[in-house]
């Protein structure tokens, strides 16, 4: 542990910071997996409307810095690829 005090601050926002891009990513992921179950079950309308969610997310999580820009095109467009598939 550090002992200097800006030392110890910058822990303290590391970790406020680490737990906060890991509640956007565990958010992703459920969103993206409400997309994927919606394209198993092949119900098309309800595939629509959580990808609609699902780009919203991810797109959420690009503005904060949590995912590159690219990564989050790249999901959006499988996503919505497979959902037209459909």
């Amino acid at each position: 542990m550090a002992n200097i005090k800006s030392a110890k601050k910058r822990v303290e926002v590391a970790q406020r910071n680490a737990d906060k891009n890991k509640a956007i990513r565990s958010r992703v992921h459920t969103e993206v997996k409400k997309v994927n179950a919606a394209i198993e079950a092949g119900d098309k309308a309800e595939a629509e409307a959580k990808l609609a969610s699902a780009t919203r997310e991810l797109e959420k999580a690009a503005t904060k810095g949590v995912y590159h820009d690219n990564m989050v095109s790249r999901k959006v467009s499988r996503l919505a690829k497979a959902v037209n598939k459909m």
